[in-house]
């Protein structure tokens, strides 16, 4: 009986080493060359490189998108989608950012929001309400659509330049779907804590989603971008001094993501932004960047033990 066994085995290591356990494949797909995803190579230098680029170059943006805001989560146990609105987005460095939104067609404004990188306002006309607070504030509202922030889309927008003296790993991850090659910058101190991550897909080496981390490992903030497509080429000549080509003119940043989707799971809110028309490094005036409380409208200071005053004027400046 062993020797019977000791035959079939043999027999059997032989059918596969001569191809005949092709036989028990169930199905099989074979891709056409120009089917079959490429996977770039790409240094940790050439990376960081390409991420730099458009963090230094990118000194304003002019931005007209669709925003959806989804607040609550499965975690929470209610999920609110909120109607999407037409925005409109300025944002200067180091920390200027305005954000209007209207509803859309009868296009009347549903928020009006402004950040200096220190305070947030926001005028919210539907409400009469005007809130003033510190970007820095760590409580969250038991309302997460209040924890929305200008700051926010600022961080997601005009990206942090990764400096020299950072310590910067990088690492790959592969999934069914595609391929990624991750940037990790380390923050130090007593004890070494990951920043940030961000993810480039290796079918183009294009940045695809960014991941940033607060203390013992918190995520912070999740945003995901894609549809990279060239700016508008008629928009970007316009701010290009003569002489020098679009691509020049933008300091090399010749691209934009459409599609961007900004999680913050401690906030517990996201956005939907789907940008329909960009320009860079225009020159925004400062007041462009002013929001001024509204006659009549309630002042809430958040943050403070008690987030609700009567109604007062603004006074004249």
């Amino acid at each position: 009986m062993r020797r019977v066994k000791t035959c079939l085995l043999l027999a059997t290591l032989a059918a596969i080493s001569s191809g005949c356990a092709d036989h028990g494949v169930k199905g099989r797909t074979v891709l056409a060359p120009a089917e079959m995803p490429v996977a770039k190579e790409a240094t940790r230098e050439e990376l960081l490189d390409a991420y730099n680029q458009i963090a230094r170059n990118t000194k304003t943006l002019n931005a007209t998108m669709e925003l959806k805001p989804t607040a609550g989560s499965r975690y929470s146990g209610v999920i609110d989608e909120y109607h999407e609105v037409k925005a409109f987005l300025l944002a200067e460095r180091p920390a200027e950012i305005r954000v209007i939104g209207q509803a859309p067609v009868i296009g009347t404004t549903v928020f009006d929001m402004v950040s200096d990188g220190e305070t947030f306002r926001v005028s919210v006309p539907s409400k009469n309400r005007f809130l003033v607070g510190p970007v820095a504030m760590e409580r969250s509202s038991s309302k997460p659509i209040e924890n929305l922030r200008p700051q926010h889309l600022l961080d997601a927008l005009l990206w942090p330049e990764i400096r020299n003296e950072e310590a910067v790993t990088l690492k790959e991850f592969n999934d069914e779907k595609a391929r990624y090659y991750v940037l990790t910058v380390l923050r130090g101190g007593y004890q070494v804590e990951v920043l940030r991550e961000i993810w480039f897909d290796r079918a183009d080496l294009r940045v695809a989603r960014m991941e940033t981390f607060g203390p013992k490992g918190t995520l912070l903030s999740d945003v995901s971008l894609a549809d990279w497509e060239p700016f508008d080429s008629a928009a970007v000549q316009a701010v290009a001094p003569q002489g020098t080509t679009a691509g020049e003119a933008t300091g090399r940043v010749t691209t934009f993501p459409r599609a961007i989707r900004i999680q913050r799971p401690h906030d517990d809110y996201k956005l939907d932004l789907q940008v329909t028309k960009i320009s860079v490094n225009e020159e925004i005036p400062a007041e462009r960047f002013k929001l001024e409380q509204p006659a009549g409208s309630e002042l809430v200071r958040v943050g403070e033990a008690t987030e609700s005053k009567p109604p007062t004027e603004s006074k004249p400046q």
